[in-house]
């Protein structure tokens, strides 16, 4: 059994809200700071943002998994699944700590389609969140045509819910479909990385300040 644990890290510039992921050994396979802080909390806008995306290798008795994380806001910029992807990830785990209403939830089953990447996000139950915890694969097609690709979506109330991913058939279908990294163009996507926040996206953050990109 591998853990992937939460918890605030201590950092120079304020802490870090942070997951490690720990082995069935006790080893630490990757720790991941939270890239995409809520600037526009007030506890969170304290914490020390992340500066990567980092992708371990879990061993698993079932053979080597390579593993990412995201962090519950984390999933709402694509950016994130899809450095996970570029980076090796076969599978995403996603701590989360907000309702999970219809369009959040096909969200995440986006984020694992477009990148060919197995997710599973584990949310809070009430009162701090509404649970629906989810877990999906990439397969979106198979020969019969479109399939659901919805592993396994919790209740409301608190549990332990088990989400069978078939690594075989995921790596298949990872190994012709069109998605993920197959038919890219990153030469086009220059603005992707521009750290300019234009109308009508800008924003202040919890002090008061335009939100620029570059400097958080």
């Amino acid at each position: 059994m591998a853990i992937a644990l939460t918890y605030l890290e201590r950092w120079p510039a304020g802490p870090r809200d942070t997951v490690s992921l720990i082995d069935r050994h006790g080893g630490i396979v990757l720790t991941y700071a939270k890239v995409h802080t809520c600037d526009f909390d007030p506890v969170e806008a304290t914490c020390t943002p992340g500066d990567s995306f980092p992708v371990g290798t879990l061993e698993t008795a079932q053979g080597p998994v390579k593993v990412g994380d995201m962090i519950c806001y984390d999933r709402e910029f694509p950016e994130s699944a899809r450095m996970l992807m570029l980076g090796g990830a076969e599978l995403i785990l996603v701590p989360n700590v907000c309702d999970l209403e219809l369009n959040f939830i096909a969200q995440v089953r986006t984020r694992a389609i477009e990148n060919m990447v197995a997710l599973a996000l584990a949310n809070y139950a009430p009162p701090d969140a509404n649970g629906h915890s989810i877990a999906s694969d990439p397969i979106a097609f198979t020969e019969k045509g479109s399939r659901d690709s919805l592993v396994v979506e919790a209740g409301e109330q608190e549990g332990v819910y088990l989400a069978s991913f078939d690594l075989e058939a995921i790596r298949e279908y990872r190994s012709r479909e069109l998605w993920g990294n197959a038919f890219r163009k990153p030469h086009r996507y220059g603005l992707l990385v521009e750290p300019r926040v234009e109308e009508p996206f800008v924003r202040v953050n919890i002090h008061g300040e335009p939100y620029q990109s570059s400097k958080r």
